[in-house]
């Protein structure tokens, strides 16, 4: 059986400090844990969503892992928890004790997981200096927003943030939050649904037209969720390029399309012809596993829809687990020693 390593996993540590109490004012998250092995994240008073053992006990994911044929996950926070609202100090402080805690489980369990690491994204200089210490504490990459604060990803203030991820050979992994539009769809899960594919879309066109790719060529990004609507809608927004480049074309005048095989996506499609299309589209060597463990809205089974497809051996190594090397910078034989 073919190697798996899965991009795309979320944890929490099990017990998280009362920001709002250290820091003076709310909208932190934090947990109650009322019966075992279960635990509610807390939005001040506001109930967010209940969670289970699985999020924060490695003990408990691996045991999971063997089950599902998971070889390695790769850690990243819940974005909730990004805190891009808080004062920037404070959203430091946060990402300190959350990018200290993946550390400490990769550390202890350095063949099961790899880390990626939050940043204060809304003040550069501070994002610098924590992506450095993410990289001396272990961590291969940063997890971001698809926007910060409603600020898309092309902004030139996120620039210099891209510019040490990539000399520093740090992964980005976007993540749809925030999502736009969410008031008025609060019926029918219709953010998750809807919003969150818009939002990848949302960053990666973002990313696109302000020319980010075009300026930092190693940058090393993958988009979660198979990229959203993106992959669906290229069609519809290179057309929009080629026949308004007085309003698409600002930034940078690159067709949309010559892109593609630029970046990575995870394999969060839930519908295998579309999960070989996107393959198709963006190429074999740009499609990793990515579960969203431990959330109803990830595979049941990670990794399954890869292992379903029709295609060869060489292609789902690439697919299972040697993308993810080369978008961590990392050689197998880390794992297998």
């Amino acid at each position: 059986m073919s190697f798996k390593i899965d991009i795309h996993t979320h944890i929490i540590p099990e017990h998280l400090p009362r920001w709002s109490q250290k820091f003076g004012y709310g909208g932190f998250i934090h947990l109650e844990h009322h019966k075992t092995c279960c635990a509610r994240m807390m939005k001040d008073d506001e109930f967010f969503r209940e969670i289970q053992s699985n999020c924060w006990d490695p003990d408990v994911r691996m045991k999971e892992c063997d089950h599902h044929h998971i070889d390695v996950q790769v850690l990243s926070t819940i974005p909730v928890l990004f805190s891009y609202w808080a004062k920037p100090k404070d959203c430091l402080d946060v990402s300190r004790f959350l990018n200290d805690h993946i550390a400490s489980v990769v550390e202890r369990y350095p063949q099961r997981f790899v880390g990626l690491g939050t940043i204060p994204m809304h003040s550069a200089d501070l994002a610098i200096k924590e992506i450095e210490r993410c990289k001396k504490i272990g961590l291969k990459g940063i997890e971001i927003g698809s926007n910060i604060n409603d600020i898309n990803l092309n902004e030139p203030q996120f620039f210099p943030i891209y510019e040490a991820a990539e000399q520093l050979d740090m992964a980005v992994f976007v993540h749809p939050w925030n999502m736009m539009g969410t008031k008025s769809m609060d019926k029918y899960w219709l953010p998750w649904l809807v919003g969150m594919p818009a939002e990848t879309s949302r960053a990666i066109c973002s990313m696109i037209f302000g020319g980010v790719f075009e300026r930092f060529k190693s940058l090393k990004v993958a988009f979660a969720h198979g990229g959203g609507s993106f992959p669906s809608t290229i069609g519809r927004i290179e057309q929009g390029y080629r026949v308004r480049p007085d309003l698409t074309a600002l930034d940078n005048d690159v067709n949309p399309r010559d892109y593609l095989g630029k970046f990575y996506v995870d394999s969060l499609i839930h519908d295998a012809s579309f999960l070989q299309f996107v393959i198709n589209l963006l190429g074999e060597d740009r499609v990793m596993i990515g579960s969203d463990y431990p959330f109803p809205l990830g595979e049941d089974m990670p990794g399954e829809i890869i292992t379903d497809l029709k295609v060869s051996k060489t292609i789902k190594d690439k697919l299972n687990y040697k993308n993810a090397l080369e978008w961590l910078g990392m050689k197998e034989t880390h794992f297998k020693g």
